[in-house]
């Protein structure tokens, strides 16, 4: 019985190591993907985004791979300028999602009243179309980067705040947060000093998780008009633009674009899954 625990163990810490090694591997070709991207994007110069109406609805070639557009722009430099600003959007948005349910779930451990009220907030927001609120806020506060960033950041905290106040709970019902409230610690402290270094973790996972669904709806919303301003190469833009010249046989100039934005949030969702697989290797089997 001994013996055969044994290599149990054994098997078990092996299948653990290969699974962190399979994580660390695609983190580190995802993380060379999206720097290679965005490196590419703030290396372009201002003059591959300048009009030139002799090379106006060029199809892809080796002078320029993804085309050109109506006014000779180059697509290839529009498109990853595009992702780069994206790229920007999404941090930030992300950011400040990740920063108000970190609040809120400490709120909410504060308090069974804060609690009550962060719950039925987050039920409330839930219980909304994500697309219809996050136009409305964008719309109401004018569009453009202000409106996007705080749409966003506005309408993506609720499902993360409801997993970060999931792992507090138990927390709260620790010895050692007994003993802290016993000598007279305040909720506060103990929600800085008990509960905060528990969600670190969290709190990572949940902002690279983010990201993806970030960039989509900024794309989206901007692609319907109510977004980022059409002065510049945001990819929303690009692709709107480019629906009035799909029926010319311009095909190009909505594939590529489209094409790189998936590619860019497909990398930030497998960099997501493999950080939450590094962080706690047996917690998803799938993929």
């Amino acid at each position: 019985m001994n013996e055969q625990t044994a290599v149990g163990v054994s098997a078990g810490k092996r299948k653990k190591w290969s699974i962190r090694k399979k994580a660390v591997l695609m983190i580190v070709l995802a993380a060379l993907l999206l720097t290679g991207m965005l490196a590419a994007g703030w290396l372009i110069s201002p003059d591959k985004l300048a009009v030139n109406l002799a090379a106006r609805n060029g199809q892809p070639s080796l002078g320029h791979l993804f085309g050109t557009d109506w006014m000779g722009r180059d697509m290839l430099a529009r498109t990853f300028k595009g992702l780069t600003l994206s790229f920007g959007v999404g941090v930030l948005a992300s950011l400040v999602s990740v920063i108000i349910a970190l609040l809120l779930s400490l709120l909410a451990s504060v308090h069974q009243v804060f609690d009550t009220v962060v719950t039925w907030l987050i039920d409330l927001f839930l219980s909304l179309p994500h697309i219809v609120i996050l136009i409305l806020i964008s719309f109401a506060l004018g569009g453009g980067f202000k409106g996007v960033i705080v749409g966003l950041a506005l309408t993506h905290w609720p499902a993360l705040t409801r997993l970060l106040r999931a792992e507090v709970l138990p927390v709260l019902n620790t010895d050692y947060v007994a003993i802290s409230r016993r000598l007279g610690r305040s909720r506060f402290w103990i929600a800085r000093q008990h509960l905060l270094p528990h969600l670190t973790s969290q709190l990572l996972i949940g902002f690279v998780l983010l990201f993806p669904h970030v960039i989509l709806h900024e794309a989206a919303i901007t692609f319907l008009g109510f977004g980022l301003p059409a002065d510049v190469p945001a990819i929303g833009v690009i692709l709107s633009e480019s629906m009035r010249y799909l029926s010319t046989g311009m095909w190009w100039l909505a594939f590529f674009p489209g094409l790189m934005l998936l590619l860019m949030v497909g990398t930030f969702d497998m960099l997501g899954r493999h950080v939450r697989k590094l962080a706690d290797p047996f917690h998803s089997q799938n993929g």
